[in-house]
Formats: C-alpha cells, sequence, structure tokens
C-alpha cells in the first residue's frame, strides 16, 4: 500500500491523525520528552520538521493508538492474520475458511503478493553520516545517542537466500562511549535472538558479519522487526503481506538494501566487544554499561528526503505497548501448534511484559479426577515448555492455571481471539490465589538464564525464576476489606499502602540495607503475620518503598494496580527475593504457609528509575501547546 514513510505520514495527515512541528526541539531529551507526553494525552503521530544538528526531519507516535494502527494497516491486517492461521494450524484454518471463503482468498493472496522483490539501486540514495543524523539522547543518564526504531537484517551466511534474512530491533548506539564517531555504533541485541546465531555462526567461520541496519520505510517494515515469526516465515514476507505491498530490496558488496528505507547503514560485526550503554529501557530503568558487538560502519546511505522516526521506551504503557498488543493478536494461531495445550498467555506489559506471564492451560494427565482431587500435573509439564519456548523463556514469574477449572467457556486456541480469563489481571490473580497450596505449588529455577534487561538476579542475564501452578478447588476465602487492617500490628517502619485487590496487599517498608539486616527484619514482620486472623485471606503481601506508589515514574493514572504491577515484578528476584510464613525445604522444594511475602524493595544492585528534569516536561508541554496539540 504505502511506497515510503512520508506517504503514510501524509496520509495519517490527511486523516487528522498527524501534526507537524515546526518550532526547532533538540533532540537531547527534549524531543523525547515531547514524545512521551504526547502519548500520555493520547496525542497524534507527530513530524518534527526542524531538527537542531540535523538536516533531517523525524517522527514519532506513528503506532501509538488504536486508531492509527488500524488505519495504517487496514489493507493488510486481516490478510496477514489469515496467512499466519494457515501456517500455524491449516487444519483449523480450512475449517474457517469454508465459513467465510474470504478468509481463504485473503491467505492465498497474502501468499502470492507478499514475496520479496528486487528492486532499485545504489543510486537512488544518497551517502551521509551517523553523525547527521537526528542525534536522538531520551533520558539524562544515556550513553549517547540511540536509534530506537531500527530494523537489523542479517543472513546465516554470505550465500544465503534472501528468505533466509532475519529482521530484528535492537538498540543501536551511535555515539558516545569509546565508539569511534561516524565509524562505529554499538549494536545491543539480547539473549535468545537470531542475530546471536547468525553472529556465532560467523565467529566459527572466522569472518565478520554483514549487517544492514534500515531506518524508516513503510510503516509495516518497522513493526515485522518486532515480529517474532513462526519457523520458516521470513520477516520481509510479512512485511509485504501487512503492508499490502512486496518488500523491496537489492544488494550492494554482499549487503541487502531496503529500496524504500529513509536510511541505510552498512557494516560488519567482528569479534572484538566495545562497551554500550546506559539506556533507559522499556521496564522503567536504566540498563547499564555493558560489553556488546561493535559495528564497524562502511556506509550510510539516505534518500534526498529522508525522515527518522524513533521511539521512546520507559515504564510501561509506551507507544511499544501497542506493539505487544497487535503482535498478541496476529500470533494467537501460533500458540497451540507450538505450545500443545495452552489456552491463553499474557506476558503483561504494565509488568515489564517478561517478568510476569498469566498463562491458561489444560490439566488433563487425570480427566477423571474431581476439582478436588485434581492438582498441577500437566500444568508443569506445559511451564517447562513455555520456558523453553522463543521470548516465552524469559518470562521470571510464570503463573499458570487449569482451564478445567474456570467455569465460562474458554476460547479454543485457534479461533478467534476474544476475552479470556488471562486477560483480565485481578480476576486471573484471585483464581490463582483462591486454589495456590503453598507447601507444594511453587516452583522454582535458580542459577538460571533472564532477560538482559532485567537487574534484579545475580548479575547480567543470571537470575531466577519461579513457576506459580493452581488447579482443583478453592481453599481460601480471598477478602478486600480495609476493616480487617485493624488486627494487624506491623513491625516499626512498615505501613499498608494499599489493598490492591482482593487478597493482595501492599505494604511499605524500610529501605533495604544489608541481606543480614534484612533477614532480621523479615523475621519480625513473617511473626506479625503469624498472629494476624486474615492471613489466609491475603496471601500476597508485596514490600515496597516508602513512597514508591507516589515516586512510581511514568504513571499518570493513579492505578494502584499498575503499581503493583511494576514494583512487584520489576523490583524482585524470586529466589532472592520471596519469603513466607514457616518456610522450609523438603526434598529440595521449598514450601511455606501464607501469605507469601514478595520483597519488591530497590536493592543496591538494581539500576535507576528512569526520571527526566522538570523543566525538559515544561518546555515539551509549551512545545505541543504552542502546536495546537495538546
Amino acid at each position: 500500500m504505502y511506497k515510503s514513510l512520508e506517504q503514510a505520514l501524509l496520509d495519517l495527515e490527511k486523516a487528522g491523525m498527524l501534526k507537524r512541528i515546526h518550532a526547532e526541539v533538540n533532540p537531547h531529551l527534549e524531543m523525547a520528552e515531547i514524545a512521551r507526553e504526547n502519548f500520555r494525552q493520547n496525542g497524534p503521530a507527530l513530524l518534527f520538521e526542524h531538527v537542531k544538528g540535523s538536516k533531517f526531519r523525524a517522527t514519532c507516535n506513528i503506532f501509538g493508538n488504536d486508531e492509527r494502527f488500524n488505519f495504517l494497516f487496514r489493507d493488510g491486517f486481516e490478510q496477514t492474520r489469515a496467512a499466519v492461521l494457515f501456517k500455524s494450524n491449516p487444519i483449523q484454518f480450512l475449517k474457517n475458511a469454508l465459513k467465510s471463503p474470504k478468509t481463504l482468498f485473503k491467505a492465498a493472496r497474502a501468499g502470492l503478493t507478499s514475496l520479496p522483490m528486487r528492486s532499485g539501486s545504489i543510486n537512488d540514495f544518497e551517502e551521509c553520516s551517523l553523525q547527521d543524523l537526528p542525534q536522538l539522547v531520551s533520558w539524562p543518564l544515556d550513553g549517547g545517542a540511540f536509534i530506537t526504531l531500527p530494523q537489523v537484517a542479517t543472513r546465516p551466511s554470505e550465500n544465503a537466500s534472501v528468505m533466509q534474512t532475519n529482521v530484528g530491533m535492537y538498540r543501536i548506539q551511535i555515539s558516545g562511549n569509546d565508539y569511534a564517531p561516524n565509524e562505529e555504533c554499538g549494536l545491543h541485541y539480547q539473549i535468545k535472538r537470531d542475530i546471536a546465531r547468525h553472529h556465532q555462526k560467523a565467529i566459527e567461520e572466522g569472518r565478520p558479519l554483514k549487517v544492514s541496519i534500515f531506518i524508516g520505510g513503510p510503516p509495516s517494515h518497522t513493526f515485522a522487526a518486532v515480529m517474532p515469526m513462526p519457523e520458516n516465515l521470513s520477516e520481509l514476507l510479512f512485511a509485504g503481506m501487512l503492508g499490502n505491498r512486496r518488500f523491496r530490496y537489492f544488494e550492494h558488496n554482499g549487503y541487502l538494501v531496503s529500496s524504500d528505507a529513509d536510511f541505510c547503514i552498512l557494516g560488519e560485526l567482528e569479534q572484538g566487544l566495545k562497551p554500550e550503554g546506559p539506556f533507559g529501557d522499556h521496564i522503567g530503568y536504566y540498563s547499564g554499561k555493558h560489553d556488546f558487538p561493535c559495528m564497524k560502519v562502511h556506509k550510510v546511505l539516505c534518500k534526498k528526503n529522508a525522515i527518522f522516526p524513533f521511539t521512546v521506551v520507559g515504564r510501561p504503557p509506551q507507544e511499544d505497548t501497542l506493539f505487544g498488543k497487535y503482535i498478541h493478536e496476529i500470533t494467537q494461531p501460533m500458540v497451540p501448534s507450538s505450545l500443545p495445550g495452552v489456552y491463553g498467555i499474557h506476558a503483561v506489559d504494565e509488568a515489564g511484559v517478561h517478568p510476569l506471564c498469566l498463562a491458561l492451560a489444560s490439566e488433563a494427565f487425570r480427566p477423571y479426577a474431581t476439582a478436588e482431587e485434581r492438582e498441577p500435573m500437566e500444568l508443569l509439564k506445559t511451564a517447562n515448555a513455555m520456558l523453553g519456548f522463543n521470548q516465552a523463556s524469559l518470562t521470571k514469574y510464570l503463573l499458570i492455571a487449569a482451564k478445567e477449572d474456570v467455569q465460562h467457556k474458554v476460547t479454543e486456541p485457534a479461533e478467534v481471539p476474544r476475552k479470556n480469563l488471562v486477560d483480565d489481571v485481578p480476576a486471573f490473580f484471585t483464581h490463582v490465589l483462591e486454589r495456590l497450596h503453598f507447601d507444594r505449588d511453587l516452583h522454582f529455577q535458580t542459577a538460571t538464564t533472564i532477560d538482559t534487561l532485567d537487574y534484579t538476579g545475580t548479575s547480567l542475564n543470571h537470575g531466577s525464576k519461579v513457576v506459580i501452578a493452581a488447579a482443583g478447588k478453592k481453599i481460601r476465602e480471598l477478602r478486600n476489606n480495609s476493616a480487617d487492617l485493624e488486627s494487624l500490628t506491623l513491625p516499626q517502619g512498615f505501613k499498608v499502602a494499599a489493598i490492591v485487590m482482593p487478597g493482595v496487599l501492599m505494604i511499605e517498608g524500610p529501605a533495604f540495607t544489608t541481606s543480614s539486616a534484612n533477614s532480621e527484619t523479615f523475621h519480625e514482620l513473617k511473626a506479625a503475620f503469624a498472629h494476624w486472623e486474615f492471613r489466609e485471606n491475603y496471601p500476597w503481601i508485596s514490600i515496597i518503598d516508602e513512597g514508591a506508589v507516589n515516586n512510581a515514574a511514568g504513571n499518570t493514572t493513579n492505578n494502584i494496580l499498575s503499581d503493583f504491577l511494576w514494583l512487584t515484578f520489576t523490583r524482585s528476584d524470586p529466589a532472592q527475593d520471596i519469603y513466607g510464613l514457616d518456610e522450609s525445604i523438603c526434598d529440595k522444594h521449598w514450601k511455606c504457609k501464607a501469605p507469601l511475602i514478595i520483597d519488591a524493595r530497590i536493592k543496591p544492585h538494581h539500576q535507576k528509575q528512569l526520571t527526566v528534569p522538570t523543566e525538559i516536561t515544561v518546555k515539551a508541554r509549551q512545545i505541543l501547546q504552542d502546536a495546537g496539540v495538546l
């Protein structure tokens, strides 16, 4: 449909979904805060006409709400879903096609018209440098300027076909630290990514890995870069399906070049590493400075009137929340073929995505078991499968429940998505906590890999996970009554912050000091709960820092549930920070009595929370007001 990013932006403007910012904006902090404030106010897409220090225009918030997302992909979204369903579950697809022949036509058309095609040449581009790009610095402690919406293309070998190309989105640092200006940039790819396998293969073969970084182009190209594709289904093919226009490319000196991109950076990854970061990341904290691959830049290409698209990440929700929503909607049919028996997955955005995942699955190992007899068995098999599957393997807290205990009809995995228990976070927590056996149903994985961006563990990429599995009849009643708290006498330094939902409390505690002092603190806290008559009715307790709710950066909704999710799951490591009443280890299995106590306070090894100077926010709001956006 769209041949370029500019064509898409003009279409948004014509539809009243884009505003131009004519005032000069500073890419150092100011431009990013304008984007954040605009998103918070559900503002339109923005086109910055004058970026300080750069001859190029910039744009943001293109994907910032459902209306724009559906508008941009109105011609390709349904056919893409149909094609993914066909790839994932042909039998279910054919059943749907018999009910609606248009579905079959859409999938067939998508497959036939979406193959990448050779088009264009190096003569369609001009040359520029990394310093010519808008030098976007989003947060005060960022290590330099970053590209935040790149499409990073690699292939497993130099003679691999274009259909073997992997396109991913990994932040690119283009200035700062020890990078040689205009000659080097940092490429922060995380564990469990296809580019890591390509890089490893290149290292084993003693050759540099050729990397092409595309910026801009039709919006479908950007979305394809964040899409977790099924095996043997290329991101380039997906981009063609979603954009209703084949991905155009040509090759230059062994590099793949997107003919429709606004910018292309061509270079090589070698074995050497250089410090990359810090960077204000999508869970609401900085990720620190660490050694990551350094790309030797050979050429930077740009279109004559190129536009630089960017996004800003931080405490959810942000623009990338919309990415997650539509990824879930498209990939939902992939779940049953990849994870048999799973009826719903929800990686909770407000908890930072990977820190918390909710799942509904079958518990049919004993189909004859009554609710009184049912216990997590198949659920544990499924949980292990999930923790070995694609990006779900980065989950830190996995709460999984049996669909057999759900009273209403559960959506079949391959059906059109509808409201599922996992999508209702309070209802799911209630369902699990009503059934949880604390002496049986908590299963830890210690000293394992965790998300690169999660700093609650013992070191980079190292931490723990916990599976909390619930099946069977209700064993406790949850309460949600502030009067219950009158009989709870807490140790000095602790006070109740809020009842989050039935059975769940947040309690403010003193600042974390040392592990030994913390152990004594929790001994006193557990003693207080041991004598509380309602301890079984409030089986989940999150301990947070004093004032943490009021100081939770990015929360403009005054939503206590949002604060609970963010504070609890981004500030705790299961093995280090979960406590319980009368906790003990039996046959290597950790168990306790209710309540479960999660220490979600800031620890010395955690990264800093993201904040921005007040004067930057004030100026950003003024620019938006002057432009008639707010």
